[in-house]
Protein backbone atom coordinates (compact mmCIF):
# COMPACT_ATOMS: atom_id res chain seq x y z
CA UNK A 1 0.00 0.00 0.00
CA UNK A 2 1.24 3.48 -0.86
CA UNK A 3 2.30 5.73 2.01
CA UNK A 4 1.03 9.31 1.91
CA UNK A 5 2.32 12.04 4.21
CA UNK A 6 0.26 15.20 4.77
CA UNK A 7 1.38 18.37 6.53
CA UNK A 8 -1.11 19.38 9.22
CA UNK A 9 -1.53 23.13 9.57
CA UNK A 10 -3.50 24.72 12.39
CA UNK A 11 -5.52 27.88 12.86
CA UNK A 12 -6.40 29.71 16.07
CA UNK A 13 -9.51 27.53 16.34
CA UNK A 14 -7.71 24.21 15.90
CA UNK A 15 -6.85 22.05 12.91
CA UNK A 16 -7.52 23.75 9.61
CA UNK A 17 -10.23 22.13 7.49
CA UNK A 18 -7.55 21.45 4.91
CA UNK A 19 -6.12 18.71 7.15
CA UNK A 20 -9.24 16.61 6.54
CA UNK A 21 -9.23 17.58 2.86
CA UNK A 22 -5.62 16.46 2.44
CA UNK A 23 -6.32 13.25 4.38
CA UNK A 24 -9.33 12.48 2.19
CA UNK A 25 -7.25 12.95 -0.95
CA UNK A 26 -4.50 10.80 0.54
CA UNK A 27 -6.87 8.00 1.54
CA UNK A 28 -7.72 7.55 -2.13
CA UNK A 29 -4.06 6.71 -2.72
CA UNK A 30 -3.04 4.72 0.37
CA UNK A 31 -2.38 4.93 4.10
CA UNK A 32 -2.24 8.50 5.46
CA UNK A 33 0.20 9.86 8.03
CA UNK A 34 -0.26 13.42 9.29
CA UNK A 35 2.83 15.38 10.32
CA UNK A 36 2.54 17.93 13.13
CA UNK A 37 5.39 20.45 13.48
CA UNK A 38 5.28 22.19 16.84
CA UNK A 39 7.19 24.15 19.44
CA UNK A 40 8.60 22.12 22.36
CA UNK A 41 5.82 20.87 24.64
CA UNK A 42 3.02 21.78 22.18
CA UNK A 43 2.97 18.78 19.87
CA UNK A 44 0.87 16.40 21.92
CA UNK A 45 -1.94 18.92 22.33
CA UNK A 46 -1.98 19.71 18.62
CA UNK A 47 -1.98 16.03 17.68
CA UNK A 48 -4.96 15.54 19.98
CA UNK A 49 -6.94 18.04 17.90
CA UNK A 50 -6.83 15.79 14.84
CA UNK A 51 -9.94 13.74 15.46
CA UNK A 52 -11.51 13.49 12.01
CA UNK A 53 -10.53 12.30 8.57
CA UNK A 54 -9.03 9.02 7.33
CA UNK A 55 -5.67 9.38 9.12
CA UNK A 56 -3.89 6.23 10.30
CA UNK A 57 -1.00 7.86 12.15
CA UNK A 58 0.10 11.24 13.47
CA UNK A 59 3.82 11.96 13.73
CA UNK A 60 4.87 14.84 15.97
CA UNK A 61 8.16 16.70 15.62
CA UNK A 62 8.91 19.40 18.18
CA UNK A 63 11.61 22.05 17.81
CA UNK A 64 12.28 25.73 18.45
CA UNK A 65 13.59 25.85 14.89
CA UNK A 66 10.07 25.93 13.44
CA UNK A 67 9.58 29.43 14.82
CA UNK A 68 13.10 30.70 14.21
CA UNK A 69 13.76 29.13 10.80
CA UNK A 70 10.17 28.46 9.74
CA UNK A 71 9.91 27.20 6.15
CA UNK A 72 13.52 25.97 5.92
CA UNK A 73 13.22 23.97 9.15
CA UNK A 74 9.86 22.54 8.10
CA UNK A 75 11.33 21.40 4.79
CA UNK A 76 14.25 19.70 6.56
CA UNK A 77 11.90 17.85 8.91
CA UNK A 78 9.58 16.72 6.11
CA UNK A 79 12.38 15.61 3.80
CA UNK A 80 14.04 13.54 6.51
CA UNK A 81 10.74 11.91 7.53
CA UNK A 82 9.92 11.05 3.90
CA UNK A 83 13.27 9.33 3.56
CA UNK A 84 13.03 7.41 6.85
CA UNK A 85 9.45 6.21 6.26
CA UNK A 86 9.79 5.55 2.50
CA UNK A 87 6.87 7.86 1.76
CA UNK A 88 5.41 7.65 -1.76
CA UNK A 89 3.62 11.00 -1.80
CA UNK A 90 3.51 14.29 0.11
CA UNK A 91 0.31 16.34 0.10
CA UNK A 92 0.46 19.95 1.30
CA UNK A 93 -2.13 22.73 1.23
CA UNK A 94 -1.61 25.25 -1.58
CA UNK A 95 -0.93 28.19 0.71
CA UNK A 96 2.07 30.48 0.35
CA UNK A 97 3.73 28.58 3.20
CA UNK A 98 2.77 25.18 1.82
CA UNK A 99 4.04 25.88 -1.68
CA UNK A 100 7.39 27.14 -0.43
CA UNK A 101 7.83 24.15 1.88
CA UNK A 102 6.87 21.75 -0.92
CA UNK A 103 9.33 23.38 -3.32
CA UNK A 104 12.18 23.13 -0.81
CA UNK A 105 11.40 19.48 -0.12
CA UNK A 106 11.32 18.74 -3.85
CA UNK A 107 14.78 20.26 -4.26
CA UNK A 108 16.20 18.37 -1.28
CA UNK A 109 14.83 15.01 -2.48
CA UNK A 110 15.30 15.63 -6.21
CA UNK A 111 11.60 14.91 -6.66
CA UNK A 112 8.96 16.26 -9.00
CA UNK A 113 6.33 18.69 -7.77
CA UNK A 114 2.80 19.63 -8.89
CA UNK A 115 1.11 22.72 -7.45
CA UNK A 116 -2.52 23.83 -7.09
CA UNK A 117 -4.11 20.45 -7.75
CA UNK A 118 -7.87 20.23 -7.31
CA UNK A 119 -8.00 16.43 -7.30
CA UNK A 120 -5.63 13.45 -7.09
CA UNK A 121 -6.52 9.97 -8.39
CA UNK A 122 -5.44 6.65 -6.92
CA UNK A 123 -2.44 6.45 -9.27
CA UNK A 124 -1.28 9.94 -8.15
CA UNK A 125 -2.47 11.65 -11.30
CA UNK A 126 -3.17 15.25 -10.30
CA UNK A 127 -5.86 17.43 -11.83
CA UNK A 128 -5.16 21.15 -12.20
CA UNK A 129 -7.34 23.99 -13.48
CA UNK A 130 -5.16 26.52 -15.30
CA UNK A 131 -5.65 29.75 -17.26
CA UNK A 132 -8.35 30.93 -14.88
CA UNK A 133 -10.10 27.57 -14.85
CA UNK A 134 -10.56 27.43 -18.63
CA UNK A 135 -8.24 24.44 -19.13
CA UNK A 136 -7.99 21.15 -17.23
CA UNK A 137 -4.58 19.49 -16.97
CA UNK A 138 -3.83 15.92 -15.79
CA UNK A 139 -0.23 15.20 -14.82
CA UNK A 140 1.92 12.88 -12.73
CA UNK A 141 5.25 13.20 -10.99
CA UNK A 142 7.70 10.99 -12.88
CA UNK A 143 10.65 11.04 -10.50
CA UNK A 144 11.01 10.55 -6.76
CA UNK A 145 8.36 11.17 -4.13
CA UNK A 146 5.21 12.70 -5.61
CA UNK A 147 4.99 16.14 -4.02
CA UNK A 148 1.59 17.73 -4.62
CA UNK A 149 0.07 20.91 -3.22
CA UNK A 150 -3.74 20.82 -3.15
CA UNK A 151 -5.95 23.87 -3.42
CA UNK A 152 -8.12 24.37 -0.30
CA UNK A 153 -11.89 23.79 -0.72
CA UNK A 154 -11.36 21.61 -3.81
CA UNK A 155 -11.75 18.25 -1.99
CA UNK A 156 -14.92 17.31 -0.10
CA UNK A 157 -13.48 16.22 3.26
CA UNK A 158 -14.30 12.98 5.04
CA UNK A 159 -15.04 14.28 8.55
CA UNK A 160 -15.79 10.93 10.15
CA UNK A 161 -14.19 10.50 13.62
CA UNK A 162 -10.73 8.97 13.74
CA UNK A 163 -8.33 7.79 16.43
CA UNK A 164 -4.92 7.66 14.77
CA UNK A 165 -1.85 6.37 16.59
CA UNK A 166 0.58 9.09 17.70
CA UNK A 167 4.37 8.85 17.64
CA UNK A 168 7.29 11.25 18.03
CA UNK A 169 10.18 11.85 15.67
CA UNK A 170 13.19 14.10 15.51
CA UNK A 171 15.17 15.80 12.77
CA UNK A 172 18.48 17.54 12.23
CA UNK A 173 18.45 21.16 11.09
CA UNK A 174 20.72 21.59 8.09
CA UNK A 175 23.41 24.25 7.91
CA UNK A 176 21.64 25.96 5.02
CA UNK A 177 18.35 26.11 6.97
CA UNK A 178 20.11 27.83 9.85
CA UNK A 179 20.94 30.70 7.49
CA UNK A 180 17.25 31.33 6.71
CA UNK A 181 16.09 33.02 9.89
CA UNK A 182 12.69 34.67 10.44
CA UNK A 183 13.25 38.17 11.82
CA UNK A 184 9.61 39.22 12.22
CA UNK A 185 6.12 38.14 11.24
CA UNK A 186 3.08 40.42 11.33
CA UNK A 187 0.07 38.82 9.63
CA UNK A 188 -2.90 41.09 8.86
CA UNK A 189 -5.83 39.66 10.81
CA UNK A 190 -9.03 41.54 11.60
CA UNK A 191 -12.06 40.39 13.54
CA UNK A 192 -11.06 36.73 13.69
CA UNK A 193 -11.95 36.18 10.05
CA UNK A 194 -10.99 32.90 8.35
CA UNK A 195 -7.82 32.66 6.29
CA UNK A 196 -8.51 33.81 2.74
CA UNK A 197 -7.54 30.67 0.83
CA UNK A 198 -9.36 28.35 3.25
CA UNK A 199 -12.59 30.33 3.65
CA UNK A 200 -15.91 28.84 2.58
CA UNK A 201 -17.16 32.36 1.78
CA UNK A 202 -15.13 35.28 0.42
CA UNK A 203 -16.35 38.86 0.01
CA UNK A 204 -14.01 40.99 -2.09
CA UNK A 205 -13.91 44.70 -2.81
CA UNK A 206 -12.44 46.50 -5.78
CA UNK A 207 -12.10 49.90 -7.37
CA UNK A 208 -15.79 50.58 -6.76
CA UNK A 209 -15.19 50.85 -3.00
CA UNK A 210 -13.21 54.07 -3.53
CA UNK A 211 -11.03 52.91 -0.66
CA UNK A 212 -13.85 52.43 1.84
CA UNK A 213 -14.00 48.72 2.75
CA UNK A 214 -16.24 49.23 5.80
CA UNK A 215 -19.42 47.94 4.12
CA UNK A 216 -17.49 45.06 2.53
CA UNK A 217 -16.08 44.04 5.92
CA UNK A 218 -19.45 44.39 7.64
CA UNK A 219 -21.12 42.12 5.09
CA UNK A 220 -18.26 39.62 5.30
CA UNK A 221 -18.52 39.52 9.10
CA UNK A 222 -22.28 38.89 8.93
CA UNK A 223 -21.54 35.80 6.81
CA UNK A 224 -18.44 34.67 8.72
CA UNK A 225 -16.48 35.26 5.54
CA UNK A 226 -12.94 36.24 4.62
CA UNK A 227 -12.27 39.58 2.95
CA UNK A 228 -10.45 39.81 -0.36
CA UNK A 229 -9.50 42.64 -2.66
CA UNK A 230 -8.76 43.21 -6.33
CA UNK A 231 -5.34 44.28 -7.53
CA UNK A 232 -6.66 47.79 -8.20
CA UNK A 233 -7.64 48.09 -4.54
CA UNK A 234 -4.36 46.75 -3.19
CA UNK A 235 -2.21 48.78 -5.60
CA UNK A 236 -4.06 51.89 -4.45
CA UNK A 237 -3.16 51.06 -0.84
CA UNK A 238 -6.78 50.56 0.17
CA UNK A 239 -6.26 47.00 1.44
CA UNK A 240 -3.19 44.86 2.23
CA UNK A 241 -1.57 42.98 -0.66
CA UNK A 242 -1.85 39.80 1.43
CA UNK A 243 -5.58 39.89 0.66
CA UNK A 244 -5.25 40.31 -3.10
CA UNK A 245 -7.22 37.78 -5.14
CA UNK A 246 -6.00 37.22 -8.66
CA UNK A 247 -3.30 35.92 -10.95
CA UNK A 248 -0.57 37.78 -9.06
CA UNK A 249 -2.29 37.35 -5.70
CA UNK A 250 -4.04 34.43 -4.05
CA UNK A 251 -6.24 31.83 -5.73
CA UNK A 252 -9.47 31.01 -3.89
CA UNK A 253 -12.16 28.40 -4.51
CA UNK A 254 -14.84 29.09 -1.89
CA UNK A 255 -18.40 27.84 -1.90
CA UNK A 256 -19.52 31.47 -2.30
CA UNK A 257 -17.60 34.43 -3.77
CA UNK A 258 -19.11 37.93 -3.65
CA UNK A 259 -17.41 40.50 -5.89
CA UNK A 260 -18.21 44.05 -4.81
CA UNK A 261 -17.27 46.89 -7.15
CA UNK A 262 -14.90 44.65 -9.11
CA UNK A 263 -14.95 44.96 -12.89
CA UNK A 264 -13.80 41.38 -13.46
CA UNK A 265 -10.61 41.77 -15.47
CA UNK A 266 -8.99 38.49 -16.50
CA UNK A 267 -6.26 38.97 -13.88
CA UNK A 268 -8.84 38.90 -11.08
CA UNK A 269 -10.96 36.17 -12.65
CA UNK A 270 -7.93 33.87 -12.74
CA UNK A 271 -7.88 33.89 -8.94
CA UNK A 272 -11.57 33.20 -8.23
CA UNK A 273 -13.22 31.74 -11.32
CA UNK A 274 -13.38 28.23 -9.83
CA UNK A 275 -15.59 29.41 -6.94
CA UNK A 276 -18.72 27.26 -6.63
CA UNK A 277 -21.16 30.22 -6.63
CA UNK A 278 -20.32 33.76 -7.74
CA UNK A 279 -22.37 36.87 -6.95
CA UNK A 280 -21.39 40.22 -8.49
CA UNK A 281 -22.41 43.70 -7.37
CA UNK A 282 -21.47 46.48 -9.79
CA UNK A 283 -22.96 49.75 -11.06
CA UNK A 284 -21.84 48.97 -14.61
CA UNK A 285 -24.23 46.47 -16.25
CA UNK A 286 -21.56 45.70 -18.85
CA UNK A 287 -18.83 44.83 -16.33
CA UNK A 288 -17.00 41.61 -17.39
CA UNK A 289 -17.59 40.10 -13.93
CA UNK A 290 -21.23 39.50 -14.87
CA UNK A 291 -20.09 37.10 -17.61
CA UNK A 292 -19.03 34.52 -15.00
CA UNK A 293 -21.43 35.45 -12.18
CA UNK A 294 -24.23 33.07 -11.22
CA UNK A 295 -26.18 36.00 -9.81
CA UNK A 296 -25.67 39.70 -10.43
CA UNK A 297 -26.88 42.92 -8.85
CA UNK A 298 -26.59 46.09 -10.92
CA UNK A 299 -26.34 48.79 -8.29
CA UNK A 300 -24.20 50.84 -5.93
CA UNK A 301 -22.44 48.56 -3.46
CA UNK A 302 -22.86 51.23 -0.76
CA UNK A 303 -26.62 50.89 -1.13
CA UNK A 304 -26.75 47.13 -1.71
CA UNK A 305 -24.35 45.79 0.94
CA UNK A 306 -25.86 47.48 4.04
CA UNK A 307 -29.28 46.08 3.12
CA UNK A 308 -27.78 42.65 2.48
CA UNK A 309 -26.02 42.80 5.85
CA UNK A 310 -29.25 43.72 7.62
CA UNK A 311 -31.03 40.87 5.86
CA UNK A 312 -28.42 38.31 6.96
CA UNK A 313 -28.45 39.58 10.55
CA UNK A 314 -32.24 39.50 10.63
CA UNK A 315 -32.25 35.84 9.60
CA UNK A 316 -29.85 35.05 12.45
CA UNK A 317 -31.98 36.74 15.10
Amino acid sequence: MSQVLILAEFSADGPAKTVAELATAGAGVGSVTALVLAAPGKGSALAGLIMSGPIAEVVVIESDAFAKHSVAAAADAIAQLITSKSVDALFVASSAFGKEVAARVAVQLDSGIITDAVDVSSDLTATQLVFGGSTTVHSRVSHGCAIITIRPNSITPDLSPSTPSVSDASFELSASAQLAEVLSSTPFVKGGRPELTEAQIVVSGGRGTNGDFAVVEAFADSLGAAVGASRAATDAGWYPHSHQVGQTGKTVSPQLYVACGISGAIQHRAGMQTSKLIIAINKDPDAPIFEIADFGVVGDLFAVLPKATQGVQARKS
